[in-house]
């Protein structure tokens, strides 16, 4: 074998030792070597890149009456046996001697001639054929060919569109975003048949090289939008992305804050209806949950059934949700102020049952309702992670022998248990992505229990002020609230009919601003009127 071809077989291996010693920089390792005609040199190339490898299955065999030398490289998992069997090997093996090749058995002639398959591409190097077979795809090489031949193989154990965990709803589709990207692209392609709705892929992390998809619709999404994303996206330089968290902690504009500015969902109609919106969409290959961008604060309040149903019961469920917030962050504290500070805004019948229930308590209101909180909080982490039969009967069982053993040791009060269950069942109301956000709630605590009201008056103001500070993607965070944009505000407290929704969210810039066209209010006929009179 020619000497350079030993030397590169010498390097891979080189850097396979190194791994074994310790962490080596995705630049070290580099496949960016083009394929010979010579086919041992291919062969020992790809055997010294996947060294040890069970998984990795290399069929040797020969094509046409002539004999010629080929092989190919899969991953045994990844890969359907049938379709190679019967689609590569067969017709390459047997098809192949009654064709009079006439010499030329170049990959483009097998490609044109034998390969059953829709999913074909060529590869002149064997970095790109590495990363081929690493994805599920069969590499081919032939003697005296300087291209492999990728054959889209891919097949695995995947799971099926179910129901979404996260997002379940009474009214609306109820499919959801699987862990297999191409099932993900295919739920959005039929949602939105539009020719203009661009799916453009690319790969991070070094070592999971991990499918990624940038989704928008070409007419209607805001070019600097589009670009901020994909920049931000490209300078991501990462060992591994399995999760679209991953990416999402990368590009927000507040990686340290607790109110997030990157949307996630698994339903794709929700995915559907921000991207037809004008936002840009991020699927990840591996999990259920697609990030959309930019996020504004109120989309935190909006559910997908709100838009299946009547716009006064959109009211009335919107306004639950904002008072569940307030709730669930501040009351805890302003209880606290009240009892430490403020007790005469109280009737006195109320007070004086409170006094009484606090009568032996060794702690004082801020000690005791801390504690309460801690128990809330661990009973519902538990809740969530042991295994779900067990999980709601720990978490109800638990609260409620929790509770009673608290007050009936003297630990706390009985108001105090139901602040804080009321507290945290509003919680519940709230979408997952606000949960970071109930650590607020012990800050709010802690003030409030320095300055009294005035505390939780500070406290609730300053949020205020970081919330108007923040951005996604240029967008303000509290728009349409702060700034104040009237007509954005058909979506915000209230729903209006669609028929009153022409417009796309004017602070997003899109390039197509026209969402519902003029005249569309029904004309309601009236009553006893028919065609015929």
């Amino acid at each position: 074998m020619p000497k350079k071809f030993m030397q590169r077989i010498h390097m891979i291996q080189e850097q396979l030792k190194l791994d074994k010693k310790g962490p080596v920089a995705p630049k070290q390792k580099s496949y960016d070597f083009k394929i010979e005609k010579n086919l041992s040199v291919n062969l020992k190339l790809l055997q010294a890149i996947f060294s040890k490898n069970i998984d990795v299955n290399f069929r040797e065999f020969r094509i046409g009456k002539d004999q010629v030398e080929a092989f190919f490289v899969n991953i045994e998992g990844l890969c359907d046996k049938n379709l190679i069997n019967l689609n590569i090997l067969q017709p390459l093996m047997w098809e192949s001697k009654k064709i009079d090749w006439q010499g030329d058995y170049s990959i483009t002639s097998i490609k044109k001639s034998l390969v059953n398959f829709n999913d074909v591409y060529e590869a002149d190097n064997i970095s790109d054929a590495v990363n081929g077979i690493l994805s599920g795809d069969t590499a081919l090489f032939v003697a005296g060919s300087e291209r492999a031949l990728l054959v889209g193989t891919r097949n695995w154990e995947q799971r099926g569109v179910n129901q979404p965990e996260s997002e379940s709803t009474v009214r609306g589709p109820r499919e959801g975003f699987t862990e297999t990207l191409r099932i993900n692209t295919s739920l959005i392609r039929r949602k939105i048949k539009d020719p203009d709705l661009m799916i453009e892929m690319l790969q991070l992390g070094e070592r999971t090289r991990t499918d990624v998809a940038i989704v928008y619709v070409k007419n209607i999404a805001n070019n600097k939008i589009i670009d901020e994303v994909k920049k931000r996206i490209s300078t991501i330089t990462i060992d591994g992305v399995l999760e679209s968290g991953y990416i999402e902690s990368f590009i927000e504009d507040t990686p340290l804050g607790l109110f997030p500015t990157v949307g996630s969902t698994e339903v794709p109609d929700k995915f559907a209806a921000k991207i037809l919106e004008g936002r840009i969409g991020i699927l990840v290959d591996g999990t259920p949950f697609a990030l959309t961008v930019p996020m504004l604060f109120i989309e935190n309040f909006q559910v997908p059934e709100d838009y299946f149903v009547k716009p006064l019961l959109v009211l009335q469920s919107r306004l639950i949700r904002y008072l569940a917030l307030h709730i669930a962050l501040f009351l805890p504290g302003l209880y606290v102020a009240i009892i430490t500070f403020h007790p005469h805004v109280l009737p006195i019948a109320l007070l004086d049952t409170i006094i009484q229930s606090q009568a032996g308590i060794p702690f004082p209101a801020i000690a005791e309702t801390f504690l309460v909180l801690i128990f809330f909080e661990a009973l519902r982490e538990a809740g969530v992670r042991i295994p779900r039969p067990v999980g709601q009967a720990v978490s109800i069982v638990g609260a409620l022998v929790l509770g009673d053993a608290v007050v009936s040791a003297g630990l706390a009060s009985y108001p105090v248990v139901i602040i804080v269950a009321l507290s945290g069942i509003m919680g519940f109301l709230l979408p997952p992505q606000l949960n970071p956000m109930l650590m607020l709630r012990i800050p709010v605590l802690i003030i409030s229990s320095i300055l009294g009201i005035l505390g939780t008056t500070w406290a609730y103001v300053m949020i205020i002020v970081y919330l108007i500070s923040l951005r996604s993607f240029g967008v303000p965070y509290l728009s349409p609230l702060l700034p104040y944009t009237h007509q954005d505000m058909k979506d915000a407290f209230i729903r209006v009919p669609w028929w009153k929704m022409i417009t796309r969210p004017l602070l997003l810039n899109t390039k197509d601003v026209r969402r519902v066209a003029k005249g569309q209010q029904p004309q309601p006929e009236e009553a006893g009127e028919t065609e015929d009179d």
